[in-house]
């Protein structure tokens, strides 16, 4: 009698969510909820009020191996409330879903991203029927495949959520780069385009829900286009995204050294939608560590394009994200990477321990690095960078640019934006001094008159 009370009421049931890893994820997550509203589910933000909670996980490094348990156990508590179905899909569990199923009893139904062509039909079936089992052969392969992509019509019904000015637009899903440490491959397939077409409507879509800014991502996004029309098509989808007129700034992450080409650069440099950030993950400089990585670059050729973009562009901001404590590194592997990012001067840059994963080539290497040594080098080279980072910043005072307005401070006295090289809960934040008639979700034109940490201080331009 109570399931069937559940079905019947099914469309007022209360769902909540919650979203782990990255802004990939994020858009799958988005895609979820879209689901649940079509279907008339109420989405909530409480999850004392949630009579469903989904979780979306992240299983990329340890760390968020062990964010993603923690939060499952966390929100498995709900179900002593009002809490009826816990369901976690994600990389986590494509990765481990048998293990999942053993050791957490709490969750009633676990969707791997192989599964997400029937993601709502199980959803479904579980909410009908009650918990059954959706068990498939979870054995591991040991072949990589293609993951079945959202169609159009799931991206366009994806409900945006992160906020009013920007959305997450994504053109690929998985990696064929096959780097020796990276699970992405395992979890998320090999590389897969969007048809050109369908990017083009979902962008359009967005804007008209007035969305400001589009951050174009995929695993690598120079790798767009190869899989579908031969070659990459990444300079030609942003110019055909920045004739759409309600979109006024594109960003752009993700683009691996070897993929920046010529086309690119100038695209970048000519477009004035199109974002001076240049966000390449270079994770070593090092040769020898490059090869073992299985990395497509040497260090002269990273050389070689960050002086190109630099002469081409010299605005340009550039970000990039570093590994250390790799295999086989060795001290003096360590000091070349050091003295590179001294060299170098990043604007912006991020540092990982290298995280040992299963069923990874690096995972099985000899001359695994000490955890302690691993942190000892990750702070060597963020000290050096705080400075590097100020130093960058403090060159902005004087100059004027055009800052999105998002939010007010806590203190009630600045309004809180960014420019367009700054990018979401990435980057840091520009305070900017209040003025009557300037309101949120506006462009405004300031003027940089300081710098507290890592973020800027400016006044509107009268």
């Amino acid at each position: 009698m109570y399931q069937m009370k559940i079905v019947k009421e099914r469309d007022f049931m209360k769902v909540g969510f919650v979203s782990l890893g990255c802004s990939k994820n994020l858009i799958d997550t988005e895609i979820a909820i879209g689901y649940f509203k079509k279907n008339k589910f109420k989405i909530v933000n409480n999850p004392n009020e949630a009579e469903i909670i989904v979780i979306n996980t992240c299983g990329f490094i340890e760390s968020a191996k062990e964010e993603a348990i923690n939060t499952i156990l966390e929100m498995a508590e709900y179900k002593k409330k009002k809490c009826m179905y816990l369901i976690v899909i994600g990389c986590l569990v494509q990765r481990y879903k048998n293990e999942l199923e053993k050791s957490l009893p709490e969750v009633d139904l676990f969707i791997k991203i192989e599964e997400y062509d029937k993601l709502w039909q199980k959803i479904k079936e579980l909410i009908d029927k009650g918990k059954t089992s959706n068990k498939i052969n979870t054995n591991k392969k040991e072949k990589i495949t293609q993951m079945p992509m959202f169609k159009e019509e799931e991206y366009l019904q994806r409900t945006i959520s992160t906020g009013e000015n920007y959305a997450y637009l994504k053109i690929g899903e998985g990696c064929s780069n096959m780097c020796t440490y990276c699970a992405i491959p395992y979890i998320r397939g090999t590389f897969v385009s969007r048809p050109m077409e369908d990017i083009l409507k979902e962008a359009k879509m967005l804007g008209e829900k007035g969305i400001k800014e589009l951050i174009v991502i995929a695993q690598d996004t120079t790798k767009y286009g190869i899989d579908i029309y031969g070659k990459s098509k990444l300079a030609e989808l942003l110019e055909k995204i920045s004739k759409i007129e309600n979109i006024k700034w594109i960003q752009v992450l993700y683009i691996y050294p070897e993929g920046i080409t010529d086309e690119l650069i100038e695209t970048v440099k000519n477009n004035k939608k199109i974002s001076k950030y240049f966000d390449i993950p270079i994770q070593h400089i090092s040769n020898e560590i490059l090869k073992r990585m299985n990395r497509k670059t040497t260090k002269e050729k990273i050389e070689k394009i960050i002086r190109k973009i630099r002469k081409e562009i010299p605005e340009a901001v550039i970000r990039t994200s570093l590994i250390v404590g790799f295999p086989g590194e060795s001290k003096e592997n360590f000091e070349e990477l050091y003295k590179f990012v001294n060299k170098i001067e990043f604007e912006r840059l991020g540092v990982f321990e290298y995280s040992r994963e299963d069923g990874t080539p690096a995972a099985k290497m000899e001359n695994q690095i000490h955890y302690m040594t691993k942190k000892s080098r990750r702070n060597k080279i963020m000290i050096a960078q705080q400075k590097i980072s100020y130093k960058k910043l403090k060159e902005k005072i004087g100059k004027e640019i055009d800052v999105l307005i998002e939010n007010i401070s806590l203190d009630k006295r600045y309004f809180v934006g960014r420019s367009n090289v700054d990018i979401p809960e990435e980057d840091g934040v520009i305070y900017v001094e209040k003025e009557k008639g300037v309101n949120l979700n506006q462009i405004v034109k300031c003027k940089i008159t300081d710098v507290k940490e890592y973020d800027l201080i400016a006044k509107i331009k009268k």
